[in-house]
């Protein structure tokens, strides 16, 4: 019989050997996870995909003088060389626009989600109401206009941009001191001509806009407000500003920002159309099961390392298990992970992780009792798996406490192995020396005689 030592050393290298079908397992749940992900994709590019909408920004188009530079031929009457000179030409044109955002903005966005299904996968999306109040005043344009430019008020435009314009759904209303104005789509959003209309004067802008992922705003007003709530109960805010308030239950939640100008890097009148940072909610679906599924294969190596420690501590003297039976265990363990990846996929993941760590410890329980010859032995093993997967259940639903019960658990281990093993004779018994000769050598004087 090989020593306790060499029993031990031999499971720790199965062990390791056990990362080979851990990490092919893990192979599966990413391409699996691909593929669910190429489905939200085409799903949220059919209903929308991840919107921004940024504005709404004046802008003003501006005529001005126009210099460019002609390259003009001469030819040479005596010598008949051809000569190149450059000529400064001025005439009147168009020149950058004029941008102006606005004094105050304040947006109230209502989302209400939904799960849409494509074979097997549920996507979330969103459908968006959004009101915007708006206030500008026209008076600092003037002083922004180069000697020379004027500006042309007739022309003057609302825009408003948008991640994709096949999001909107129904007729986005604008109204203005002058009454209701009319959208008309652009190459990154919409627009509304505005008209002569010069001073301080406000607008009310309502778009019903689908998307998925996540809803971006952007904060382009002196002052801006933007209060957003909806029914998805795990929100994740995010963007260049957190919210100043908000409040989340399984209900839905609620948000709030307040943000000044002076927390943004952009001046009130420029001639760039840059909108700066956005801020806004994204639809996540927090620890999704495939995530749960790579997690499970990356802490599999520390519970069938426990199920190998666990046997081996367990199984018989004088019937010690085989590799080949090691390794028929940790497979099934990594089976696990395959059919749990597979039945979650139709059941959910409480369901499916039952169902399969209920198999794999009845499998194993059934090999300990049969294959193992371990007898009662076996229902201790049995209950070992249960706690193993119990524990392993806690961590995949908290993922801030994974790191903690997973080394918790591993310390703990690691304790009993030393308590139960204190008093092991690593080396085996004794054997007597042989001589080179195949006899028996005298016994060393250091020994003492038994």
């Amino acid at each position: 019989m090989r020593s306790a030592g060499f029993r031990f050393l031999t499971v720790g290298a199965l062990t390791l050997l056990m990362f080979v079908p851990l990490f092919f397992a893990g192979i599966v749940v990413q391409d699996r996870k691909h593929y669910a992900d190429s489905t939200r994709n085409e799903v949220g590019r059919e209903w929308g995909g991840p919107q921004t909408v940024g504005g709404p920004i004046l802008i003003v188009p501006v005529e001005g003088d126009i210099e460019r530079k002609e390259r003009i031929e001469t030819v040479d009457r005596i010598t008949g060389d051809t000569q190149y000179s450059l000529v400064t030409r001025r005439s009147r044109g168009p020149v950058d626009s004029l941008v102006l955002r606005p004094e105050v903005l304040s947006i109230d966005a209502t989302t209400a989600s939904q799960i849409r299904s494509r074979g097997i996968f549920q996507v979330p999306v969103y459908a968006a109401a959004l009101d915007m109040d708006v206030t500008f005043d026209t008076s600092r344009l003037d002083d922004a206009l180069a000697e020379g430019e004027v500006a042309q008020w007739d022309a003057a435009a609302i825009h408003v941009t948008l991640s994709n314009n096949a999001g909107l759904r129904g007729a986005a209303q604008i109204s203005g001191p002058s009454g209701d104005l009319s959208f008309e789509p652009t190459s990154k959003g919409i627009a509304a001509d505005l008209g002569d209309l010069r001073g301080r004067f406000d607008l009310s802008i309502q778009l019903d806009v689908n998307g998925t992922d996540r809803l971006m705003l952007t904060p382009v007003a002196r002052d801006t407000t933007i209060r957003m709530t909806g029914d998805w109960p795990a929100p994740s805010f995010t963007g260049a500003f957190l919210p100043d308030a908000h409040d989340v239950t399984d209900e839905g939640f609620t948000a709030q920002w307040t943000i000044p100008h002076l927390a943004r890097a952009l001046p009130e009148v420029s001639r760039s159309t840059d909108l700066g940072a956005a801020l806004g909610t994204s639809f996540v679906q927090v620890n999704d099961f495939y995530q749960k599924a790579w997690r499970t294969a990356r802490y599999g190596i520390l519970f069938i390392a426990l199920t190998f420690l666990s046997v081996l501590l367990l199984e018989r003297k004088d019937r010690p298990t085989h590799p080949v039976q090691y390794v028929l265990i940790g497979v099934a363990q990594c089976l696990f992970v395959l059919l749990m990846v597979a039945y979650a996929e139709q059941i959910g993941f409480a369901p499916a992780y039952a169902l399969s760590a209920g198999a794999t410890t009845g499998l194993i329980t059934l090999f300990a009792w049969t294959g193992l010859k371990m007898g009662t032995r076996s229902f201790a093993v049995g209950g070992t798996l249960v706690a193993l997967y119990g524990v392993l259940f806690l961590i995949l639903r908290s993922a801030d406490l994974a790191l903690l019960a997973g080394a918790t658990l591993a310390f703990l281990a690691l304790t009993a192995t030393v308590i139960l093993t204190r008093n092991e004779d690593w080396y085996g018994p004794k054997r007597p020396r042989r001589s080179i000769w195949g006899r028996t050598a005298a016994p060393d004087p250091a020994t003492p005689a038994p």
